[in-house]
Protein backbone atom coordinates (compact mmCIF):
# COMPACT_ATOMS: atom_id res chain seq x y z
CA UNK A 1 0.00 0.00 0.00
CA UNK A 2 2.82 2.38 0.81
CA UNK A 3 4.40 1.59 -2.50
CA UNK A 4 1.27 2.62 -4.44
CA UNK A 5 0.94 5.79 -2.35
CA UNK A 6 4.53 6.77 -3.17
CA UNK A 7 4.00 6.13 -6.87
CA UNK A 8 0.76 8.12 -6.81
CA UNK A 9 2.51 11.06 -5.13
CA UNK A 10 5.42 10.92 -7.60
CA UNK A 11 3.06 10.86 -10.58
CA UNK A 12 1.01 13.72 -9.09
CA UNK A 13 4.07 15.88 -8.38
CA UNK A 14 5.83 15.24 -11.68
CA UNK A 15 2.56 15.52 -13.55
CA UNK A 16 2.08 19.04 -12.22
CA UNK A 17 5.66 20.03 -12.93
CA UNK A 18 5.46 18.71 -16.45
CA UNK A 19 2.35 20.81 -17.05
CA UNK A 20 4.28 23.91 -16.07
CA UNK A 21 7.27 22.90 -18.15
CA UNK A 22 5.18 22.60 -21.28
CA UNK A 23 3.81 26.14 -21.13
CA UNK A 24 5.24 28.58 -23.60
CA UNK A 25 5.84 32.20 -23.05
CA UNK A 26 4.53 34.16 -26.00
CA UNK A 27 5.77 37.72 -26.17
CA UNK A 28 3.63 39.99 -28.27
CA UNK A 29 5.31 43.15 -29.44
CA UNK A 30 2.98 46.08 -29.02
CA UNK A 31 3.21 49.45 -30.59
CA UNK A 32 5.36 51.40 -28.19
CA UNK A 33 6.32 54.99 -28.41
CA UNK A 34 9.76 55.71 -27.12
CA UNK A 35 10.17 59.09 -25.57
CA UNK A 36 13.37 60.60 -24.40
CA UNK A 37 13.30 61.91 -20.87
CA UNK A 38 15.10 65.17 -20.27
CA UNK A 39 16.20 65.11 -16.62
CA UNK A 40 16.98 68.83 -16.67
CA UNK A 41 13.46 69.78 -17.79
CA UNK A 42 12.05 70.29 -14.26
CA UNK A 43 15.01 72.42 -13.23
CA UNK A 44 14.73 74.47 -16.40
CA UNK A 45 11.00 75.02 -15.87
CA UNK A 46 11.59 76.11 -12.27
CA UNK A 47 14.38 78.48 -13.36
CA UNK A 48 12.19 80.04 -16.05
CA UNK A 49 9.36 80.44 -13.59
CA UNK A 50 11.66 82.05 -11.03
CA UNK A 51 13.04 84.39 -13.67
CA UNK A 52 9.66 85.53 -14.99
CA UNK A 53 6.52 84.28 -13.24
CA UNK A 54 4.47 82.16 -15.61
CA UNK A 55 7.34 81.42 -17.99
CA UNK A 56 7.81 77.95 -16.49
CA UNK A 57 4.14 77.22 -17.13
CA UNK A 58 4.60 78.36 -20.73
CA UNK A 59 7.66 76.08 -21.00
CA UNK A 60 5.49 73.18 -19.82
CA UNK A 61 2.78 74.21 -22.32
CA UNK A 62 0.23 74.78 -19.55
CA UNK A 63 -0.84 78.19 -20.82
CA UNK A 64 -4.09 78.25 -18.86
CA UNK A 65 -2.15 78.59 -15.58
CA UNK A 66 -0.43 81.84 -16.57
CA UNK A 67 -3.48 84.11 -15.93
CA UNK A 68 -3.98 82.45 -12.54
CA UNK A 69 -0.36 83.21 -11.57
CA UNK A 70 -0.62 86.84 -12.64
CA UNK A 71 -4.04 87.30 -11.01
CA UNK A 72 -2.65 86.01 -7.70
CA UNK A 73 0.47 88.15 -7.89
CA UNK A 74 -1.51 91.20 -9.05
CA UNK A 75 -4.03 90.87 -6.22
CA UNK A 76 -1.23 90.50 -3.68
CA UNK A 77 0.60 93.58 -4.97
CA UNK A 78 -2.65 95.58 -5.13
CA UNK A 79 -3.57 94.83 -1.50
CA UNK A 80 0.00 95.51 -0.39
CA UNK A 81 0.05 98.98 -1.99
CA UNK A 82 -3.47 99.85 -0.79
CA UNK A 83 -2.72 98.87 2.82
CA UNK A 84 0.64 100.66 2.66
CA UNK A 85 -1.07 103.84 1.44
CA UNK A 86 -3.69 103.69 4.20
CA UNK A 87 -1.04 102.97 6.82
CA UNK A 88 0.92 106.08 5.79
CA UNK A 89 -2.23 108.23 5.75
CA UNK A 90 -3.11 107.28 9.33
CA UNK A 91 0.52 107.60 10.44
CA UNK A 92 0.84 111.06 8.90
CA UNK A 93 -2.36 112.22 10.57
CA UNK A 94 -1.13 110.90 13.92
CA UNK A 95 2.18 112.73 13.44
CA UNK A 96 0.29 115.95 12.62
CA UNK A 97 -1.68 115.59 15.84
CA UNK A 98 1.50 115.13 17.84
CA UNK A 99 2.92 118.30 16.21
CA UNK A 100 -0.31 120.19 16.78
CA UNK A 101 -0.79 120.97 13.06
CA UNK A 102 -3.83 118.74 12.38
CA UNK A 103 -7.19 120.05 11.20
CA UNK A 104 -9.98 119.16 13.69
CA UNK A 105 -12.63 119.67 10.97
CA UNK A 106 -11.09 117.15 8.56
CA UNK A 107 -13.90 115.03 6.99
CA UNK A 108 -12.13 111.70 7.54
CA UNK A 109 -9.79 112.12 10.50
CA UNK A 110 -11.60 114.85 12.43
CA UNK A 111 -13.90 112.39 14.20
CA UNK A 112 -11.14 109.94 15.18
CA UNK A 113 -9.27 110.12 18.46
CA UNK A 114 -5.59 109.18 18.87
CA UNK A 115 -6.35 105.62 19.97
CA UNK A 116 -8.33 104.92 16.80
CA UNK A 117 -5.52 106.33 14.66
CA UNK A 118 -3.02 104.01 16.35
CA UNK A 119 -5.32 100.99 15.91
CA UNK A 120 -5.88 101.87 12.23
CA UNK A 121 -2.11 102.07 11.72
CA UNK A 122 -1.60 98.65 13.30
CA UNK A 123 -4.47 97.15 11.29
CA UNK A 124 -3.17 98.36 7.93
CA UNK A 125 0.43 97.52 8.82
CA UNK A 126 -0.59 93.95 9.71
CA UNK A 127 -2.59 93.59 6.48
CA UNK A 128 0.27 95.07 4.45
CA UNK A 129 2.71 92.54 5.89
CA UNK A 130 0.25 89.70 5.36
CA UNK A 131 -0.24 90.77 1.74
CA UNK A 132 3.52 90.73 1.19
CA UNK A 133 3.74 87.25 2.71
CA UNK A 134 0.89 85.93 0.55
CA UNK A 135 2.42 87.46 -2.58
CA UNK A 136 5.75 85.77 -1.81
CA UNK A 137 3.93 82.46 -1.22
CA UNK A 138 2.17 82.75 -4.60
CA UNK A 139 5.52 83.44 -6.28
CA UNK A 140 7.10 80.38 -4.64
CA UNK A 141 4.03 78.28 -5.46
CA UNK A 142 4.44 79.37 -9.09
CA UNK A 143 7.99 77.97 -9.11
CA UNK A 144 7.00 74.74 -7.36
CA UNK A 145 4.07 74.23 -9.74
CA UNK A 146 6.32 74.58 -12.80
CA UNK A 147 8.82 72.10 -11.34
CA UNK A 148 6.23 69.49 -10.33
CA UNK A 149 4.36 69.83 -13.61
CA UNK A 150 7.58 69.24 -15.56
CA UNK A 151 8.25 66.13 -13.45
CA UNK A 152 4.74 64.80 -14.05
CA UNK A 153 5.00 65.35 -17.81
CA UNK A 154 7.74 62.69 -17.82
CA UNK A 155 5.59 60.20 -15.92
CA UNK A 156 4.55 57.16 -17.95
CA UNK A 157 0.79 57.04 -18.26
CA UNK A 158 -0.29 54.51 -20.88
CA UNK A 159 -2.37 51.34 -21.16
CA UNK A 160 0.55 49.11 -20.20
CA UNK A 161 0.25 50.24 -16.60
CA UNK A 162 -3.14 50.02 -14.95
CA UNK A 163 -4.45 49.90 -11.41
CA UNK A 164 -7.98 48.64 -10.86
CA UNK A 165 -10.07 47.61 -7.87
CA UNK A 166 -10.83 43.91 -7.69
CA UNK A 167 -13.70 42.20 -5.84
CA UNK A 168 -13.70 38.40 -5.76
CA UNK A 169 -16.04 35.99 -4.02
CA UNK A 170 -14.32 33.46 -1.80
CA UNK A 171 -15.39 29.94 -2.87
CA UNK A 172 -15.18 28.50 0.64
CA UNK A 173 -17.30 30.84 2.73
CA UNK A 174 -18.84 32.93 -0.12
CA UNK A 175 -17.68 36.22 1.38
CA UNK A 176 -16.39 38.96 -0.85
CA UNK A 177 -12.68 39.68 -0.80
CA UNK A 178 -11.67 43.17 -1.87
CA UNK A 179 -8.27 44.22 -3.10
CA UNK A 180 -6.35 46.12 -5.68
CA UNK A 181 -4.91 44.58 -8.82
CA UNK A 182 -1.81 46.05 -10.39
CA UNK A 183 -1.39 44.91 -13.98
CA UNK A 184 1.86 45.36 -15.86
CA UNK A 185 1.85 44.56 -19.56
CA UNK A 186 5.27 44.35 -21.13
Amino acid sequence: MKFFLKIFLLIFIFGNFSAYAQEELNVVVQDTVTTTINPLSPAKAAFYSALVPGLGQAYNKKYWKIPIVYAGLGAGVYFYTWNNKKYHEYRDEYKRRLDGTSDPNHPIYGNLDDDRLIRAQKFHQKNRDLSALITAAIYILNIVDANVDAHLMQFNVNDNLSLAPNINQNQIDYKFNTGVTLTLNF
